[in-house]
């Protein structure tokens, strides 16, 4: 018997062994393998492969605290073992219920002066996450790290797919940094990235024929700052980084402080020979829990908002009027009051304003400028979500007019302080029946687990830029081909899309020129989730645009019960599948100069289900077509360029 049990254990730990102070932790299907050793400085250092091929070389673990150091002279004191299995439903994400199933050890670590460092690590099928947790040693109840080594040093022959992390206090009225960089495609390991201040997560690397990495952190509460990789140096190696001290203009520390005995945030690569698993992972998720629980039912959904296409002069109440009629005219559940409101509104009117929405069947999300004072962006309403006392006064205020969400802009900063910020507004929020999206802002890190009322965050070069500028107009397919492998893998982005006029501004015949066709607009509407979406819909649409578009739109969901990669390469082109209750949605889009034809095997519908197909035709105008699959549940497709197909059953 006690043989029989060993045999089991060793199978269901797959590698795991201590053997001459290596140690050896592989996933449940046992492609995804870690290897942990201490050189004789005793440093740590860990490696990764996937399917036998490299994936992460040896790269650095360990920390240095202001109180002990824990990057060397290290003793593996012993390991503890066990598996994670558990079950949990999320509504807001890519996938409602999900397993997650993964080996975990915890390897005991101890210095010279016997101060005491743990690291956990836990893989599954296609994840690592990894953090450390920290003891009190003696009376010391409190430390600030100092530095982090968590390193990834990826092989020579890697590429890159990153993001630059701007500088403090640059851009518009000194707003940034608020992740709205661009992405450099294939780009080789090691080059300078745009200000000098490393690389927002997630990053994705292409590691050659060998596989994909990416590399994100999730669990980042009030207790730590939110992190970034550092500027990677010629060899491959990219480490953990903490902000810049001027951010938010200057307020705060940038090195995190914790209690004793505390513990950091999850650090989390996925890792795969393809690019299915990356789309597809909920690690950000799997390793968080909720920090409480909702006062309320949340509900979510599609909302309007007139800013995105008639600019600030619309924050005036005959213009929402027209916006709250153009939710009610689509089904849509909300409308969102954007900034200015407080000003050319004013807050006196707002309260009829709000009871016109409901009467309606609309219910509203305000804006809100998050400023204390660490920007010079001038929109109000200001100095309302800065402090406890102003937050509680004002969420007592939106509570009593039936107000659902808010919208918080201008943060402007990684610091513990600014996590401290966005938690403070949540858990406030929560208080008052509040849901809560972030723009101007930081990568949610595991936070639609972790906060029952987040919905979602800007943190992505977001739809105001196609109305700013030319550029991105000219960029917004090879943009949106990135955003499903990258940015919208790892958590909810608020990207306000589906631009319908042709041209970006109130009366469509001037601004920007759109260079995507209507099928495009619409695939984005599920390309991109978040389980709130501000809609760029004008109120001219209903008439100017062909039925079946505004008919689409009325009815896509914004909530998902699964989500598949079909396929796809970032920057080239994507199509992704997502689930709502029983009907499926295929979104394909291709950023290509040609038109692309493709093959794909649709394993979601019946052979003899018949499909309903929106394309484009030859002069970039909608159609809708009803289309069957092949007896080997394939349909070959042709997506224009700057184009897109979309497939429901």
């Amino acid at each position: 018997m006690r043989k029989a049990l060993s045999l089991f254990a060793l199978s269901l730990f797959c590698l795991l062994h201590l053997q001459a102070k290596n140690t050896l932790i592989a996933s449940p299907d046992k492609n995804l393998k870690v290897n942990i050793s201490l050189n004789t400085a005793g440093e740590i250092k860990y490696n990764v492969f996937y399917k036998e091929k490299a994936i992460l070389e040896d790269s650095p673990l360990g920390m240095v605290t202001s109180v002990s150091d824990f990057s060397k002279n290290l003793k593996l004191i012993d390991t503890k073992e066990s598996v994670i299995d558990k079950h949990y439903s999320q509504n807001r994400i890519k996938q409602t219920e999900v397993h997650y199933l993964a080996n975990e050890v915890i390897l005991n670590y101890e210095t010279p002066k016997k101060e005491k460092m743990s690291l956990v690590m836990r893989v599954s099928n296609n994840d690592i996450a990894l953090k450390y947790t920290l003891a009190q040693n003696g009376e010391t109840a409190r430390c600030i790290i100092q530095k982090e080594m968590t390193g990834f040093k990826f092989p020579d022959f890697t590429t890159t797919f990153l993001t630059p992390q701007a500088t403090p206090m640059i851009g518009w009225k000194q707003t940034k940094p608020s992740y709205e960089e661009e992405y450099i495609p294939d780009e080789a390991l090691g080059t300078p990235s745009k200000y000098g201040v490393g690389y927002t997560f997630p990053g994705l690397f292409h590691v050659g024929d060998n596989g994909w990495a990416l590399v994100s952190e999730t669990g980042v509460s009030s207790l730590y700052c939110a992190s970034k990789l550092s500027e990677g140096t010629k060899d491959g190696l990219y480490t953990v980084a903490f902000p810049e001290a001027g951010e938010n203009n200057g307020m705060g520390m940038a090195n995190p402080a914790i209690a004793l005995p505390g513990e950091t945030p999850w650090r989390t690569i996925t890792v795969a020979d393809n690019l299915k698993p990356i789309v597809e992972t909920t690690i950000p998720f799997d390793v968080v829990e909720p920090l409480y629980k909702p006062s309320t039912d949340y509900k979510f959904g599609r909302s309007t908002w007139s800013w995105i296409m008639w600019q600030d002069h619309s924050l005036n109440y005959d213009d929402q009027v027209a916006y709250i009629n153009l939710a009610a005219d689509l089904g849509y559940e909300y409308v969102l009051i954007d900034g200015l409101w407080d000003k050319q509104i004013g807050r006196e009117r707002m309260p009829s304003l709000f009871k016109y929405a409901q009467s309606k069947g609309v219910d509203v999300f305000l804006w809100y400028n998050s400023n204390g004072y660490w920007n010079d962006a001038p929109q109000g309403a200001k100095q309302c979500m800065h402090t406890s006392v102003a937050r509680k006064a004002e969420m007592k205020w939106l509570k009593e007019h039936g107000i659902k969400g808010i919208k918080v802009d201008f943060f402007g900063g990684d610091k513990q302080e600014t996590m401290k910020l966005y938690e403070d507004i949540l858990s406030d929020a929560n208080d008052y029946g509040i849901m809560v999206i972030f723009h101007g802002c930081t990568l949610p890190r595991g936070w639609e687990r972790m906060y029952p009322n987040f919905v979602g965050s800007e943190a992505v070069l977001a739809s105001e830029n196609l109305i700013f500028s030319q550029d991105a107009n000219d960029a917004e397919a090879y943009n949106a081909t990135l955003h499903p492998f990258i940015r919208n893998s790892v958590a909810s982005m608020e990207f306000g899309p589906v631009l319908l006029n042709k041209r970006h501004n109130r009366t469509n015949d001037g601004g920007q020129i759109r260079k995507t066709t209507d099928i495009f607009q619409l695939a984005t509407a599920v390309l991109f989730q978040s389980p709130v979406q501000m809609f760029a819909i004008a109120p001219n649409n209903l008439t100017d645009c062909d039925n079946l578009v505004i008919d689409f739109m009325k009815n896509v969901p914004t909530t998902w019960n699964e989500t598949v990669l079909i396929d796809g390469y970032p920057g080239k082109y994507v199509v992704l599948a997502r689930r709502h209750q029983d009907k499926w949605y295929v979104a394909a889009i291709n950023a290509e100069k040609n038109a692309k034809k493709i093959t794909i095997n649709l394993p979601m519908f019946n052979n003899t289900s018949k499909l309903q197909m929106y394309s484009d035709k030859k002069d970039r105008s909608p159609q809708l077509e009803t289309k069957s699959l092949n007896k080997k549940g394939e349909l070959t497709i042709e997506i224009q360029s700057e184009g897109a197909v979309i497939i429901t059953n």
